[in-house]
């Protein structure tokens, strides 16, 4: 009886400490991403994210794997690498996408202490390239454990963001 008290006692610890260490924010617009439905094209022109970290070209990290998801998922992805300032729907009519895609990191980063987890918070926005209007927005942040990389966590956050 004392051994299964002290082993729950163990494993309700365990559980609690794991749960406090990493930690994910997420929120996205109730509806999805354009379907792929019947085979159908589905091209999205990609915009470097605006990088408002210390972290030089966090915006082209995010974005790069942004496009590996988005081509793995099955879309057409054309990569551009254009100015904030640029006219983004232009240039996605140029490429003739359907939608195009922008965004911002806020954070890319090792936190500082003992265990220097990595940080990133991020966001996209989906537009329609005919409409201008946006169809699809997510923000989201994760931290994780001080052996994961700011690659991995960001890459299991933007999969959480484009489901």
């Amino acid at each position: 009886m004392k051994i299964k008290i002290i082993f729950m006692f163990i494993l309700t610890g365990l559980i609690l400490f794991t749960n406090g260490c990493s930690s994910k924010a997420l929120r996205v617009t109730e509806k999805p991403l354009p379907s792929l439905d019947n085979n159908k094209t589905v091209s999205i022109t990609l915009f470097n994210l605006e990088n408002y970290t210390d972290t030089p070209r966090a915006g082209m990290r995010a974005a790069n794997i942004v496009e590996g998801i988005l081509n793995a998922k099955g879309y057409t992805v054309i990569y551009n690498n254009a100015q904030a300032d640029d006219a983004k729907d232009a240039l996605a009519k140029e490429n003739k996408s359907d939608y195009y895609m922008t965004g911002a990191v806020s954070e890319w980063r090792y936190k500082t202490g003992i265990d220097g987890e990595p940080a990133v918070s991020l966001r996209l926005a989906l537009y329609n390239t005919k409409t201008n209007e946006l169809v699809w927005s997510g923000v989201g942040a994760d931290n994780s454990w001080g052996n994961a990389s700011i690659g991995t966590t960001a890459q299991s956050l933007i999969e959480n963001m484009l489901q």
